[in-house]
């Protein structure tokens, strides 16, 4: 058989991003070979390519960028079931360990082995989905029904995330229906966040933003109010009178300011659900004491891609409307400057050749 290439999207450091081409074997036992249709570039990525890194997580080595995408299934490796070539799938980026203990909890996102795609945190690194052509494990692929754009598809982790995060409010609110949610930051998690939120019932949405753009979409994705606080900040003074009038809060800002605005707004025993990451950031400690605010944490997924794709699948989260871009691969690097100015964008995608 003829020498098999692929373009891949390879950082090599800092403000370093190159269109390179590699070759790549026939798929091995359980595993699929994908041809990439459609990869998000997500705000991981950008940290990656702007700073060399996030936090103490530092690119040491050459890596594939991508962990959101979605593609059509090309050959088959030995002993897989359930996936035909043609067959258009969603890409789940995390590949737990399934015998440490909290894997043997049933908690598979808290793997103390997790790999995931497009990540820099071992070494070497885990390669990401930036490519034509990639082989991956059968089991990280999810089935897509219907004739919904890979563009959409590609959506699934960051609505997998939101899922996660809707789920760890419920489990102390119990059902979103009737009540009056808080969304703060505007990007593709806040959207989707937003679009989740509607999607349970919640009687009101309020999302807040620095950028007018970013608030546009966030009404087309359900909101019923956005307030751009870099100009209206006044606006939010109605919601923290009487102690405070959101039920619940989602925070995808990690913005310190915009924390604090938030357990303001929260009424006593509301809930925030810390959906951004950032680094140490002062919490107002008496705030939360006092009005016995629950702060809870949201970390990735588990079994919520599968539920993100059939959400996508079905149309009952409108995805396509936070994707502000779409760029070719060989213009990756118009496409990250893109989704780093929020004045024009939520979503930036990636494109690659058909199947």
């Amino acid at each position: 058989m003829a020498e098999q290439t692929t373009r891949v999207c390879r950082l090599h450091g800092q403000n370093d991003l190159r269109i390179e081409t590699e070759t790549f074997a026939n798929p091995g036992v359980g595993e699929v070979l994908v041809a990439v249709g459609a990869g998000g570039i997500c705000g991981s990525d950008m940290h990656y390519l702007q700073d060399g890194g996030i936090g103490t997580i530092r690119v040491r080595e050459p890596i594939i960028l991508g962990h959101e995408a979605a593609g059509t299934v090309v050959a088959l490796g030995e002993g897989v079931e359930g996936l035909a070539p043609g067959d258009r799938v969603a890409l789940n980026p995390s590949q737990p360990c399934g015998a440490c203990r909290f894997c043997a909890e049933g908690l598979h996102h808290q793997c103390l082995n997790m790999r995931f795609k497009g990540s820099a945190m071992l070494m070497p690194h885990e390669q990401g989905m930036f490519r034509d052509r990639m082989v991956i494990r059968a089991a990280q692929c999810v089935k897509v029904a219907g004739d919904v754009p890979l563009q959409a598809v590609a959506c699934a982790e960051p609505l997998a995330v939101c899922l996660h995060a809707l789920n760890r409010a419920e489990s102390v609110t119990g059902s979103l229906a009737g009540k009056r949610v808080l969304v703060t930051g505007a990007g593709p998690i806040g959207a989707l966040c937003t679009a989740l939120a509607a999607w349970r019932g919640a009687a009101e949405i309020v999302v807040t933003d620095l950028q007018d753009h970013t608030l546009s979409i966030a009404r087309e994705m359900g909101a019923t109010r956005t307030v751009n606080v870099a100009t209206n900040a006044a606006e939010m003074a109605e919601y923290d009178a009487e102690k405070g009038q959101f039920d619940l809060v989602f925070e995808c800002s990690a913005a310190g300011p915009a924390i604090g605005m938030a357990l303001a707004c929260l009424r006593p025993q509301g809930t925030l659900v810390q959906v951004g990451v950032a680094g140490d950031t002062a919490l107002p400690l008496n705030m939360i004491v006092g009005k016995e605010i629950n702060f809870i944490g949201s970390q990735r997924f588990d079994a919520e891609f599968a539920q993100a794709v059939e959400l996508i699948a079905s149309g009952a989260i409108p995805v396509e409307k936070m994707v502000t871009g779409s760029y070719p691969v060989d213009r990756a690097a118009e496409a990250f400057a893109a989704a780093a100015d929020r004045s024009r964008s939520v979503k930036v995608q990636l494109s690659f050749e058909p199947a």
